[in-house]
């Protein structure tokens, strides 16, 4: 499997310089056996679904997850969210609550976040695959040098992106950050087994006012929002 073939071309073009051509080529190899030998999510049409859905230049914030769901019909390609008719997570139903209580959103009767991806939220995944039913199972094979180019990438950019860190794991990411011109907003993880450190964060009102104060168009943050 050509992973670069595969991503729409704007960020191919934008990805290639922060990545390893034999190390891509490897990830490309592994990924493609698990799908042709295991039952792996999202399924393959999803997989740069983030990508697809949020071109580089549209791009103004940034939510990062650690690897997808590996439940069936859940994983469609976006962090955190799962398509309309699936039981919405635990995790997601804590953003969900912060949503109502920081911008007044109403919680939403469905977890399909792709309204925001279509207003440029890149809801990224650290990994982007997983086998079925094994959570984790697809770490450490190559996907985080692949993510860490996007976020490379998003950090080369001039104009503001607000980079919304959620959780240990991704607040690592922060040290990839580097240009003055962006906003990294970290808080706990929403996983309900973590009650400190998001409830109260109020991510989404402060990405609003960093993107605000760069002249940048505000997101929508009703996931009914953005068609």
């Amino acid at each position: 499997m050509n992973l670069l073939d595969l991503l729409p071309p704007e960020w191919r073009t934008e990805l290639t310089p922060f990545l390893d051509e034999a190390a891509t080529a490897a990830l490309g190899a592994f990924v493609g056996a698990q799908y042709e030998t295991n039952t792996v999510y999202p399924p393959v049409e999803d997989l740069f679904a983030a990508y697809r859905l949020c071109p580089p230049d549209r791009a103004r914030v940034l939510i990062l997850g650690q690897d997808p769901y590996h439940g069936p019909g859940q994983a469609h390609g976006l962090s955190f969210s799962v398509r309309a008719g699936v039981r919405i997570p635990p995790s997601l139903r804590s953003v969900f609550k912060e949503l109502a209580e920081d911008v007044a959103v109403p919680p939403a009767t469905s977890g399909d976040l792709t309204g925001w991806a279509r207003q440029g939220v890149l809801l990224l995944n650290a990994v982007l695959t997983v086998r079925a039913g094994a959570a984790a199972s697809h770490a450490n094979k190559g996907w985080e040098a692949f993510t860490d180019a996007t976020i490379r990438a998003l950090d080369a950019r001039d104009e503001r992106v607000v980079f919304l860190l959620w959780g240990s794991y991704a607040r690592k990411k922060a040290a990839l950050i580097s240009n003055p011109a962006h906003v990294v907003l970290e808080a706990g993880h929403p996983s309900p087994l973590n009650p400190k450190g998001f409830r109260g964060s109020r991510p989404f009102s402060a990405a609003n006012k960093a993107l605000a104060d760069a002249g940048r168009p505000l997101v929508d943050w009703d996931p009914r929002a953005g068609g």
